[in-house]
């Protein structure tokens, strides 16, 4: 069943038909082959023919082992010959980074008349390759994340799971995630779900990372992905998590972790938030902070803690900023207190956002209130809360509001 997700739609349909390139990026198992069977569908109400639309996905039987952009050229060619070229022709490739030398086949293809491309991979070396020299200014990169959580309650509607309470169905998504594969299980209980975000998480780490960047030490790289997740949330230091490593038998090096989590990143699978200095502060060497692309991969790879909410409120809310769009980044006040996210974008709009698990307790209250009081421009400032017992306007005008309402917010924008 191909459910619609109609904010990624929208973002592919503007150059539906165009000579753009349309590359499609997003960590392995996030949704984008099933954006693209949408896209092809929309071709077919159009009126395009069968042979007018041809599809290849690099990962099913019958693909070479090792396959080459010779390989790939002679089998579009192929395809082609068969087209009507007098029409548009709807080309998918999916997954086709791993073809050597495909970004010279896709340029071919780019000068054709009546051709309409769309390319999906998952990792970011495809707009570090040829890719951008050859096409330059010619293709339009579409970031594609797994389920918000308004999305994911339209996936629990449409399979016909009973939602529940919000409450309900966001405990669920904080504890198990927004891949979308997970609504293809006959059951989803507890077993079927780990058992699921296993193959993922495996897929991965194993296909993305180990096998790209030739990563043989697959302990070391498990090690550290448990690590970084289960301590999302703190600034990180490499050097901090060499002495960690050293601390339980495993010697590494600063370089070594370096190149590991650059490979996390490049596979989609971490993303990476830096120290932006408030206030006047520079921050001459800022830290970073890594989330999760996905909540439910980042609680399987860390053994689903239950102690560490607050954290994982902080992964979700990171994930939902990257997708409305803001670049995000980690405020730091002068006294050394931090913002947890500022959003911004390049339009100049910026906000200020904490994150919490409750405001109950006086004391969190003003723990969470004191670094935004301390900010002096005027861009809206809000706490974000699991529980709704201050939910409102402070009479300093920061606005605090539950965490499922506001990730609810997109339903009406999508």
């Amino acid at each position: 069943m191909l459910i619609r997700r109609p904010y990624y739609e929208n973002q592919i349909l503007k150059y539906f038909e165009t000579s753009f390139i349309k590359v499609l990026t997003g960590v392995r198992r996030c949704g984008k082959s099933s954006l693209l069977k949408i896209v092809a569908d929309q071709a077919k109400q159009h009126g395009a023919e069968e042979r007018n639309i041809i599809t290849l996905k690099m990962d099913e039987p019958g693909i070479p082992l090792q396959p080459t952009a010779e390989w790939l050229s002679g089998y579009l060619d192929a395809q082609l010959k068969v087209s009507d070229s007098s029409k548009m022709v709807y080309v998918f490739l999916d997954e086709i980074q791993d073809v050597p030398g495909w970004e010279r086949v896709v340029r071919q293809l780019q000068t054709r008349n009546n051709t309409d491309v769309y390319l999906t991979g998952s990792n970011a070396y495809m707009l570090s390759t040829e890719l951008s020299t050859l096409l330059a200014g010619r293709f339009i990169e579409i970031k594609i994340n797994p389920l918000s959580f308004s999305e994911y309650l339209d996936f629990k509607h449409h399979h016909g799971i009973g939602i529940g309470s919000t409450s309900e169905s966001f405990a669920e998504y904080l504890r198990f995630g927004g891949m979308p594969g997970q609504f293809d299980l006959a059951q989803r209980t507890t077993e079927t779900m780990t058992a699921f975000l296993k193959g993922v998480f495996d897929s991965v780490l194993l296909n993305d990372v180990a096998k790209r960047t030739h990563i043989a030490d697959i302990d070391l790289l498990e090690k550290l992905v448990a690590y970084l997740f289960g301590t999302s949330g703190n600034l990180f230091s490499t050097k901090k998590i060499v002495n960690t490593l050293q601390s339980i038998g495993r010697k590494s090096t600063q370089n070594t972790i370096d190149n590991y989590l650059n490979a996390l990143k490049n596979a989609l699978l971490v993303k990476e938030v830096t120290q932006f200095g408030l206030k006047g502060k520079e921050v001459l060497n800022p830290k970073r902070k890594f989330y999760a692309a996905d909540i439910g991969l980042r609680n399987f790879a860390s053994g689903f803690p239950t102690e560490d909410i607050s954290f994982q409120l902080e992964n979700v809310v990171c994930n939902e900023l990257i997708k409305r769009g803001y670049d995000v980044f980690v405020g730091t006040l002068p006294d050394g207190s931090e913002i947890d996210f500022v959003a911004r974008k390049p339009t100049g709009e910026q906000h200020y956002y904490q994150v919490t698990q409750s405001l109950i307790d006086e004391k969190v209250y003003k723990r969470e209130i004191a670094p935004l009081l301390q900010i002096p421009d005027n861009f809206p400032k809000t706490i974000l809360t699991l529980d709704t017992y201050r939910t409102g306007i402070t009479k300093e005008g920061i606005t605090i509001v539950g965490i499922t309402d506001w990730l609810s917010e997109t339903l009406s924008k999508e």
